[in-house]
């Protein structure tokens, strides 16, 4: 069950795309799913949604969304460089108008004094600019953390796409 915040997003971003005409896919690590989830809890979602790729693993995000395995090497998985080639990637693979990607450490292991827990990069990818990246640190638990990293993708997504 998608907690109503994400669906009230998730339906408020429906409108704007099919209002538009955009297409959107989604790269997910951290969120497993959520973002996917969320839009596709509203009625008529396939109206817009191309599909979406849960790459918790770094093998998956070379072999599915294209990130360059130098770039996961240099940076780790849960970084501005990756999640920008998530995005970008996840763009290309769809062929959708935006495309939004999450990689960050949920908890409650996991982090570092550099990368703490709660520490989440959202990349958005789009025709007209290269894909960009915001970075977020939530403070709550586990479950806390992936709805704040899914809501601000999907709000990240409403942004672009006003």
């Amino acid at each position: 069950m998608v907690e109503r915040t994400l669906l009230a997003l998730a339906e408020r971003l429906q409108g704007l795309c099919l209002g538009r005409g955009l297409t959107v896919s989604a790269a997910e690590s951290c969120t497993g799913g959520l973002v996917a989830a969320a839009i596709t809890a509203v009625p008529g979602s396939s109206g817009y949604f191309l599909g979406g790729v849960v790459s918790y693993s770094n093998a998956s995000k070379v072999s599915l969304l294209g990130v360059p395995e130098p770039t996961i090497e240099a940076h780790g998985a849960v970084s501005a460089q990756v999640a920008r080639a998530m995005a970008a990637g996840c763009r290309e693979r769809f062929g959708s108008d935006l495309a939004v990607a999450v990689t960050g450490i949920a908890g409650p292991d996991g982090g570092t004094p550099s990368k703490p827990i709660g520490l989440t990069y959202v990349g958005l990818a789009r025709p007209d600019a290269a894909a960009n990246v915001r970075r977020w640190v939530f403070e709550g638990d586990r479950s806390a953390n992936r709805s704040a990293a899914a809501a601000a993708a999907l709000e990240w997504l409403i942004e672009i796409a006003s």
